[in-house]
């Protein structure tokens, strides 16, 4: 087949509906009917399933020392996990599921006084915390937003980056929520979902609390994202990355 005839192909597969063109085309699957199921399950979950995944409950703001354990960084690496994510002075992104902001204040850093840093949480405790720990770092580059179940509230095709860590799994409304992240990012802009390796029982994490990476791509196949790579640098969470394609509408 002859590059006309490739491209022509192409065109008419992206007419065809349901693909966008990003070099290759990459169909996005509907979301099932019903959305969401109810029935019984674990104690660590809330009951709620999506896509055959239990959701699990969401922590509270009375957990905040637990993110801010000195062992975190032996345990998951966090120092590991910035340089992966590659940023750069002047980028602007979002820690959504911001917690405490432990990811926050090390993502300010690298995205300098030129870039932002979008801090997210459905809990005003966890975004008080947050912005005292900033303060006390002096560090005027992040901006606390009180998201919602079904909506991140970032501003619409700004971020370069969107990270999640160990908290997609949480999210009671993970459809709406992905639609909202998604609806964000610039084109080219990239998702990082950081979540417990549940491929590997030994983690010792609940079950419910991990994720497996086929399971994050098959819910992320309902949105218009490509998966870009799996890194497992880190001891205990593998990162997978999706990013919005660059000549999207």
């Amino acid at each position: 087949m002859n590059a006309w005839m490739r491209l022509c192909v192409m065109v008419w597969a992206f007419a065809a509906g349901g693909m966008f063109l990003t070099g290759t085309l990459r169909a996005v699957e509907p979301p099932p009917s019903p959305l969401y199921e109810t029935r019984d399950g674990s104690p660590d979950g809330i009951g709620k399933w999506f896509l055959g995944r239990e959701i699990a409950h969401f922590m509270s703001h009375q957990g905040a020392p637990w993110l801010e354990r000195p062992e975190r960084e032996d345990e998951e690496k966090p120092s590991q996990l910035v340089v992966a994510l590659a940023l750069k002075p002047g980028e602007v992104v979002a820690d959504v599921g911001a917690g405490s902001g432990y990811l926050s204040w090390r993502m300010a850093r690298q995205v300098g006084p030129t870039g932002r840093v979008y801090a997210t949480d459905i809990q005003s405790e966890m975004l008080a915390l947050l912005q005292t720990n900033m303060l006390a770092r002096g560090l005027t580059n992040v901006v606390s937003v009180l998201g919602s179940t079904t909506n991140a509230a970032l501003p619409a095709r700004t971020l370069d980056l969107v990270l999640m860590v160990d908290v997609y799994h949480e999210f009671d409304h993970p459809y709406e929520m992905m639609q909202s992240i998604v609806a964000s990012l610039k084109p080219g802009g990239r998702v990082v979902f950081v979540e417990y390796r549940g491929e590997e029982k030994w983690v010792p994490i609940k079950p419910l609390h991990k994720m497996t990476e086929a399971q994050v791509k098959r819910e992320m196949a309902l949105h218009p994202m490509e998966w870009v790579e799996t890194l497992r640098i880190l001891p205990r969470q593998h990162i997978i990355i999706f990013r919005r394609p660059p000549r999207d509408n």
